[in-house]
């Protein structure tokens, strides 16, 4: 891809009403544009970053079992009514009567929905376990959003609920659901924390928070300095039960939770099915769910410096910046082309920066694009042919001859 072909649009100076770093660095570099408060527009930088994201949890999520499908963000009042949480959730959901005068909110979350779409369906034992997950946009009204992605009135989750017929079946449901979670946020580069936490609106017995730590985060959690295990915060002060060291109250921003869910939401809407004895039951649930768009906050906050944007390889826009220094150098600018073509070839996605701008603008918008390597093409390459491979975060740094592809697609891969 060339620069001057994709819609990048940077700013030199973050926007006023940017309050944390993730979010003046997504308005800087591009990422997404602000349409009205807490409502966002993807734009194509932001937007390839959200896909990747999206692509890992998928990848996890088929290997755990559970299998994709998209439910309508439209939702019948008459089933959140059923499950009582019409006036729970009274607040935040956004509802409407359409012409025909039905009441229709936009949702938040899909318990309601998926549980029954199950009902409609499953009507024996033999038919569970089952587990369905879909990533789609939700809709609330918060009365104060703010901090860009972090608290916003549409965003993007990924919800599953796991069907099964016993408590056994759930248990394990869950703990697959929970090894998942630990892969997709290792995968995203996140240094995260889980703990015990209440089920709240959602109910059930059980429950876990994953958190990622940064000092923008609006929650608070002990974290033990020795063994990183983290509880839940309270006015009291916490010793680790592990290492009896005094655990630090540390703030964090919620990026996932699981729930045990039981038959809350199947006794209500009548999802049953027939055991092995021909006795009818509700069906026993469990519900996982992650801030897809808050993961990018949640990575920014964890991964920037004062240049911009230092991201991790799995979910960067691309996995390299190409940098010719002089785009009216005929054997610079045709190398830069050849180092492109050949990359590209190799299944590198890379960006080329064919702009006619000074080196400064083109090395302060890498850094704020926070791309992982950066291969610069400058005046050495008329005499030596050698360009310089520097990471992002300033681990690696070499000379390589735009011959020897095979060894920069190998830095640039491991």
């Amino acid at each position: 891809m060339y620069y001057s072909k994709f819609f990048i649009n940077t700013l030199k100076e973050s926007p006023q009403e940017a309050e944390i770093p993730s979010h003046k660095l997504m308005l800087r570099a591009g990422l997404v544009n602000m349409l009205m408060a807490g409502v966002y527009n993807y734009l194509p930088m932001g937007l390839k970053v959200l896909e990747n994201i999206k692509n890992i949890i998928r990848e996890e999520m088929n290997a755990a079992g559970a299998q994709e499908l998209l439910l309508s963000a439209l939702q019948p009042m008459e089933l959140w009514r059923k499950s009582g949480r019409d006036k729970l959730m009274s607040d935040i959901m956004i509802t409407f009567e359409d012409r025909k005068e039905r009441k229709i909110g936009l949702g938040p979350t899909h318990e309601e929905v998926i549980t029954d779409l199950v009902a409609q369906y499953v009507k024996s034992y033999k038919q569970l376990p089952v587990v369905l997950y879909q990533i789609q946009a939700k809709f609330r009204d918060e009365l104060r959003p703010r901090f860009g992605l972090v608290r916003c009135c549409e965003f993007v989750m990924k919800d599953a609920y796991s069907f099964d017929k016993d408590e056994v079946g759930l248990k394990a449901n869950y703990e697959l659901q929970y090894e998942a979670y630990k892969r997709i946020f290792t995968r995203c580069g996140i240094n995260f924390v889980i703990t015990q936490a209440d089920s709240g609106v959602m109910g059930g017995a059980v429950s876990h928070e994953f958190l990622a730590l940064t000092s923008s985060g609006e929650d608070k959690v002990y974290v033990c300095p020795k063994c990183n295990l983290a509880k839940a915060h309270s006015e009291e002060k916490q010793i680790c039960p592990n290492c009896k060291e005094d655990m630090s109250s540390v703030n964090a921003l919620e990026i996932g939770h699981v729930f045990q869910l039981g038959t809350k939401y199947s006794d209500s809407l009548g999802a049953k099915f027939l055991d092995n004895s021909g006795k009818q039951r509700s069906i026993i649930m469990g519900c996982y769910g992650i801030g897809v768009s808050r993961i990018i906050s949640a990575v920014i906050e964890q991964n920037h410096d004062d240049k911009g944007i230092i991201w991790p390889k799995e979910i960067s826009p691309f996995d390299v910046i190409i940098l010719p220094l002089d785009v009216n150098e005929p054997k610079i600018f045709g190398a830069a082309k050849e180092l492109h073509d050949g990359l590209s070839k190799l299944g590198i996605d890379c960006l080329l920066d064919d702009r006619d701008e000074k080196a400064g603008r083109k090395f302060n918008d890498a850094d704020l694009l926070g791309i992982p390597f950066r291969a610069v093409l400058g005046k050495d390459f008329l005499n030596s042919s050698f360009l310089e491979l520097k990471s992002r975060n300033k681990k690696i740094e070499t000379k390589l001859n735009l011959s020897d592809i095979a060894k920069i697609k190998e830095i640039l891969t491991k």
